[in-house]
Parts: structure tokens; C-alpha cells; sequence
């Protein structure tokens, strides 16, 4: 009995070693945060911030929410119209006011959060909103 008790806690301990623990999802700080979103509520503020920090992961993610007629690529379109030279960013306002854009992206901060790949997420997404709009015109993911 000693040695079946003895080998169950192995087992456990050698199960528990290979899941992974969530990862953390990085946000870049209110600071770099145009003076727009003063006054834009806790979730369109973190929507912005995870965009800024995660915008490889956001310009494969499309948007349903329309904004492809006004020329946006991709979920990122919605927060971000350009990088400039020395990091600065050039801000989109569209996300502040939209909450299919915020709803995207924050299924996207969630299934970061739990680990899944950006190709997971990108069908997830797809299915979800498809039923809302066209698609912004997003090039896919690789799947890995």
C-alpha cells in the first residue's frame, strides 16, 4: 500500500509538471495611452493597451464589425492606424466608440491568457463574429 501511495504521488506530481500554467498577458502602460481614452471605461482602455503591446498577435485577428470600408487591415486597425519612427504610434479612435472591436480583442487577451495559439484563436474569432459583418481583409496565421 505504501509503494501504490508512494507511485500515485509521483504520477500526480509528474502530471501537474507537464500542464503548463497560464501565461501572463502583457499590457503596455496607461502612460503611452492617447489623452482620448481618458475617459473610456477600464475594458476599452486594457482593449488599447493589450493592442499596443500585442499587435503582431492583433494583425492577424480580423474585425466584423465593418471598418474594412474605412480601410482598417485587421483587429489592430481598430486601435492602431501606424507606427512612426522612435515607437511613437498614431492612435485609431474607431475601438473607443465600438464594441465589437473590444469584444474581439478581448476574446483575444483571454485565449493569450490561457494559451492557445493564434490560429485557435483566429477560428474562434471567425465562427464567433462572421454573423456581424464582412471581415476585414486579414491574412491568417501560421498554424503551429
Amino acid at each position: 500500500m505504501h509503494k501504490t501511495l508512494l507511485l500515485s504521488i509521483v504520477a500526480l506530481l509528474f502530471l501537474a509538471g507537464c500542464t503548463a500554467p497560464p501565461s501572463a498577458v502583457a499590457l503596455a502602460g496607461d502612460e503611452l495611452l492617447p489623452a482620448f481614452l481618458d475617459a473610456a471605461t477600464p475594458r476599452v482602455r486594457d482593449a488599447y493597451r493589450f493592442a499596443v503591446a500585442n499587435g503582431s498577435d492583433l494583425a492577424v485577428i480580423p474585425c466584423y464589425c465593418g471598418c474594412g470600408k474605412m480601410g482598417h487591415a485587421s483587429n489592430l486597425s481598430c486601435y492602431v492606424k501606424e507606427a512612426n519612427a522612435g515607437d511613437s504610434l498614431l492612435f485609431d479612435e474607431h475601438a473607443n466608440g465600438c464594441g465589437i472591436c473590444v469584444d474581439i480583442t478581448q476574446d483575444v487577451m483571454r485565449m493569450r491568457q490561457a494559451g492557445q495559439p493564434l490560429w485557435e484563436i483566429r477560428s474562434y474569432i471567425d465562427a464567433q463574429y462572421s454573423p456581424f459583418g464582412p471581415s476585414t481583409d486579414t491574412p491568417l496565421p501560421p498554424q503551429s
